[in-house]
C-alpha cells in the first residue's frame, strides 16, 4: 500500500489529536477526526480550528484530506487507528481512566486485522498491555498477532512558538517489534523517532517528564515563600542563579501549576506505585506544594490590603489572566479558580480580566480593561497575557504581581 493510500483515522480531535491529524494530512494520507464532541467535529467541518494549537489557516490547507465526524463506523475503515483521548484525575486525585477505556473500547467494537492502533494518552506504566490490550482483544483478535498495538505518548505544549510536532521528537514502544516499526514509520514523516525498549517505558518516560517540571515548580513556589519569610526579591535571586552555565535550569514561582499534564500525570505513577506498596515520595509533595500556591497567594493578597487598612470585604479585586498559561484560552485546572474563590469567600467583590476567555467562575469577563484597572482597589496579575503591557498595569492603584513581569515597577508587590 502506497504511503499516501493509508486512511488515519484520529480519535479525540482536541489540543493532541488535531494537531496530529493536521500534521499527517500535510503528508497527503487521507485523516479522519473521529469525535464525541458535536461541536469540535462542527467546527473542523467548517474549517475553525477548536483549539489553539491548530490555526483556522491550517485546516483550510488540509480540507480536502482531513475530515470530522462523530460515526464510529469509520474506524473499521481505517489502517492505522491514534486514541488521543483525555486522562484526566477526579476531585480526590485518583487517575480517572474512563474517557480512554470508553474510547478503546469504542474502537474494539470496529476493529479489524491488519490494523495498527496507537495509544498517545498520557498514564502510567503497563496501563497499554494490561488495561487495554484486554480491552481489545474482546473483538476476538489477537495482539501482536491479527493487529498491532504500540504505545506513543503526546508532547504538546499549547502556546510553545518554539517547539511543536515537527521538531520534538517521538518516543516510540510497541507490543512486538513490528507493531514498534509500524508505529515508527508512522510518525518519521512528521518528526525524528526515539525507540524505547517497551511501551511500559515510553509510558513512564512521559510521566517522568512532567513529574520533573512538576517538582522543580514547586522547588521555586516554596523557595518564594521562604524568600518573602526573609524579605528577599525571589525573582531578582533566581536571576542571579540562572547566570550559572551549568547545574542549574531556570524555572520561575507562580500563582500555581494548571493544564492537562503537569498538576495530574504524576498523580497516575502516585496511585499506581500505591498499588505495589510503594510510594512516589517527590511528586506527591510536589503536588501538595504546587497545589496549595493559589491559596498562599490569596492570603498573601488579603494581608497585603488589611496591612494598608483595607477591609478585605467589599474590596473591588480585580483579577488578570485565568487560563493555566500565558496567551493561551485554557483553563484547565488554572489555579485563578480557587484563588477567586478565596476572595469571594473573604466577601470581597471580584472581577476578572482575560482576553481569551469571556465567562470564568461565573463572572463575566469586564468589557472595558483600562476602566476596571483604575476602579480596582486591587489588581492581582495572574498571567502575563501580551495585552498586559508595563502601560496598562501603570493604571492600578495597587498591583500584586505572582509572575515577575512587573515586579520592578514601583508600587508594585510581588511574591
Amino acid at each position: 500500500m502506497a504511503d499516501t493510500d493509508r486512511h488515519i483515522v484520529i480519535v479525540g480531535i482536541g489540543y493532541t489529536g488535531l494537531p496530529l491529524a493536521v500534521a499527517q494530512a500535510r503528508l497527503g494520507r487521507q485523516v479522519t477526526g473521529f469525535d464525541i464532541s458535536t461541536e469540535r467535529v462542527d467546527a473542523v467541518k467548517a474549517l475553525r480550528s477548536p483549539v489553539d494549537t491548530v490555526a483556522d489557516t491550517e485546516l483550510a490547507e488540509v480540507a480536502e484530506r482531513l475530515s470530522a465526524t462523530r460515526d464510529p463506523a469509520v474506524l473499521g475503515t481505517a489502517d492505522i487507528v491514534v486514541v488521543c483521548a483525555p486522562t484526566p484525575v477526579k476531585e480526590d486525585d485518583q487517575p480517572d481512566l474512563t474517557p480512554l477505556r470508553s474510547a478503546v473500547a469504542t474502537v474494539r467494537d470496529h476493529l479489524r486485522p491488519g490494523q495498527l492502533v496507537i495509544v498517545e494518552s498520557t498514564t502510567y506504566p503497563g496501563t497499554t498491555d494490561a488495561l487495554l490490550l484486554p480491552i481489545l482483544e474482546e473483538s476476538g483478535l489477537r495482539a501482536g498477532a491479527d493487529f498491532d498495538l504500540a504505545y506513543s505518548p503526546e508532547r504538546i505544549d499549547p502556546g510553545n512558538a518554539r517547539f511543536d510536532l515537527s521538531n520534538t521528537p517521538r518516543l516510540v514502544g510497541g507490543l512486538t517489534e513490528r507493531s514498534r516499526d509500524r508505529t515508527a514509520e508512522f510518525y518519521r514523516g512528521v518528526t525524528q523517532v526515539h525507540l524505547t525498549k517497551g511501551m511500559r517505558e515510553a509510558e513512564a518516560a512521559k510521566i517522568l517528564e512532567n513529574t520533573f517540571r512538576q517538582v522543580n515548580i514547586a522547588l521555586v513556589n516554596e523557595f518564594a515563600q521562604l524568600c518573602h519569610s526573609m524579605e528577599l526579591d525571589v525573582w531578582d535571586t533566581i536571576r542571579a542563579a540562572a547566570t550559572k552555565p551549568y547545574g542549574f535550569k531556570v524555572f520561575w514561582p507562580g500563582s500555581g501549576v494548571g493544564g492537562h499534564c503537569i498538576p495530574a500525570d504524576p498523580l497516575y505513577l502516585v496511585h499506581h506505585a500505591t498499588t505495589l506498596g510503594l510510594r512516589f515520595r517527590m511528586a506527591e509533595t510536589a503536588h501538595r506544594v504546587n497545589k496549595g500556591m493559589p491559596l498562599w497567594v490569596s492570603d498573601r493578597v488579603c494581608k497585603h490590603l488589611e496591612n494598608s487598612s483595607i477591609a478585605v470585604t467589599g474590596t473591588k479585586i480585580l483579577v488578570l489572566g485565568v487560563t493555566y498559561k500565558p496567551d493561551v484560552a485554557d483553563t484547565r485546572e488554572t489555579p485563578a479558580e480557587p484563588i477567586i474563590g478565596q476572595f469571594a469567600e473573604r466577601g470581597a467583590d471580584v472581577s476578572f480580566h482575560d482576553p481569551y476567555i469571556d465567562v470564568f467562575a461565573d463572572l463575566q469577563c469586564v468589557p472595558d480593561l483600562d476602566a476596571a484597572i483604575v476602579e480596582a482597589d486591587m489588581v492581582v496579575l495572574l498571567q502575563p497575557h501580551q495585552e498586559y503591557t508595563p502601560e496598562v498595569l501603570g493604571n492600578a492603584r495597587r498591583l500584586f504581581d505572582t509572575t515577575g513581569s512587573a515586579s520592578s515597577s514601583t508600587g508594585v508587590t510581588s511574591l
